[in-house]
């Protein structure tokens, strides 16, 4: 007879195919399409070593959650992890607070997705488009795990196809190869006011603006959970990220940097790559690069959807969250999680309209900081299950580099990041905010894993 525990269990429906391409794709965010081109605008062409910085840092963090994952694979990766380590207060913490920060993402994507697709059919409303869209993945969501997988698949390949296509035309103009191109060589390296013409500062600023480009790296990690043989594909997946983020983002920042002027006005209007093939003269840039970072915001949607649900039902499985969100398809879809993680996204949506825009800001701001809270929680709670793992002789499959020195430099990053964040006065709000969001997150789990005490003590005395 099938257990209540057997029946809400997540179906192992994801291919290697489908989380190798989601490993690939999931580096690749609208943020590197849009967002770069302000932190090139902010550092200049030294936004390389923001780059280099901020990608090191994810390296590091996957290397440390990978070990966790592949020891003990968990549809709620660190959640689960920061639970054993730290505390049943951390899992709730950081668990709900990364629920949070996707459930925030859905409206956003789902809004630039329907401000790209009104620009193109005027006679549909934005808020057609975005209702659309969100129903639509919600609904594939709800099906099964293999759908998600699907979409993300195609829509890698469709980011993957194009970044490298960046790459090869962007070649070709460095190296003068690019008929009626207006732009080549590598001089705008320096010769705008040099490299860093903006100073060391600018870098660091640089830094947090590319920080949260990166942020979805780790959904692997949570998808590998629902793929058969997950350990593998979690270590295949995390040995790949160096060339993932070498080729992505910064060959392709290197060949924009050296094409563009750093201090090019469209580069915040349009973008970094729009305005490198503008000035190669390559017919239907907008375009081009429109259907591409449409593909992207889609792909961040959906991803959005789907993690927040997945995180959603981990902590109900250990009743951190309301027990229905437990609750499974035959097809072993988290159907309830699904759906009270869009019903959240749209509360979002509406607080927008009907608040004041000081709150629906602050809803936004309270976000700001919990990529750098979730990689230093991944940090600490490496750092405490390692040295459990250790001491109880353990055989681990897969290793952080140079522990425990690596790992006390990471946290000791993030940690200065989130410093600078808060000396900084365009960051600050976002630091507190998040800082005021948590606090009151772990009051909520001291109340409600005290009421839950108090229940079990009040039921072993009846028992008795």
């Amino acid at each position: 007879m099938t257990t209540h525990k057997e029946r809400d269990a997540l179906a192992q429906s994801l291919k290697p195919r489908h989380v190798r391409m989601l490993s690939i794709g999931g580096v690749i965010g609208a943020g590197l399409f849009v967002g770069s081109g302000h932190a090139i605008a902010e550092a200049g062409p030294a936004v390389l070593l923001a780059y280099i910085a901020a990608g090191a840092l994810v390296v590091l963090i996957m290397r440390m959650l990978a070990e966790m994952a592949v020891a003990s694979p968990d549809s709620g990766s660190f959640s689960t992890y920061a639970e054993k380590s730290l505390g049943r207060w951390a899992g709730f913490t950081i668990g709900w607070l990364y629920w949070w920060f996707w459930v925030l993402v859905i409206p956003l994507e789902a809004n630039a997705a329907g401000t790209i697709l009104h620009a193109w059919i005027p006679q549909v409303a934005i808020w057609q488009f975005t209702l659309l869209i969100t129903l639509f993945l919600t609904i594939s969501n709800l099906f099964s795990v293999k759908n998600y997988g699907e979409f993300e698949f195609w829509l890698a390949i469709v980011k993957v196809v194009a970044i490298v296509a960046f790459i090869c035309t962007a070649g070709l103009a460095v190296f003068g190869f690019i008929p009626g191109s207006s732009t080549s060589g590598v001089s705008h390296l320096f010769d705008t006011q040099g490299f860093m013409p903006n100073g060391i500062g600018a870098v660091v600023a640089a830094i947090l603006t590319t920080m949260f480009s990166f942020m979805g790296t780790e959904i692997v990690t949570i998808a590998a959970a629902e793929s058969k043989n997950p350990g593998a594909q979690i270590i295949k997946a995390t040995n790949s990220v160096i060339w993932r983020i070498a080729l992505f983002y910064l060959l392709s920042i290197f060949l924009v940097v050296s094409l563009v002027p750093w201090n090019s006005p469209s580069l915040i209007k349009v973008g970094s790559y729009q305005t490198a093939l503008q000035l190669m003269n390559i017919p239907y840039a907008r375009q081009i690069v429109d259907l591409v970072v449409l593909t992207a915001v889609c792909s961040c949607l959906n991803s959005a959807l789907y993690t927040s649900s997945r995180m959603l039902y981990s902590l109900a499985k250990r009743e951190d969250a309301p027990a229905a969100a437990a609750r499974t398809s035959r097809s072993g879809t988290p159907w309830v999680a699904v759906l009270l993680s869009t019903a959240a996204a749209f509360l979002a949506v509406i607080a927008n309209y009907l608040a004041p825009d000081a709150v629906f800001n602050f809803l936004l701001a309270s976000s700001g900081a919990i990529a750098l809270l979730v990689y230093l929680v991944i940090a600490i709670s490496h750092l405490v299950l390692r040295k459990k793992r250790e001491a109880a002789g353990e055989k681990m499959a897969f290793r952080m580099w140079l522990f425990p020195g690596l790992t006390w430099v990471t946290i000791a990053f993030i940690i200065g990041v989130l410093g600078i964040m808060l000396f900084n006065p365009v960051h600050r709000v976002e630091v507190l905010a998040t800082g005021l969001l948590t606090l009151i997150v772990v009051a909520l789990s001291r109340v409600v894993h005290r009421k839950k005490q108090g229940q079990q003590d009040r039921a072993a005395v009846r028992s008795h």
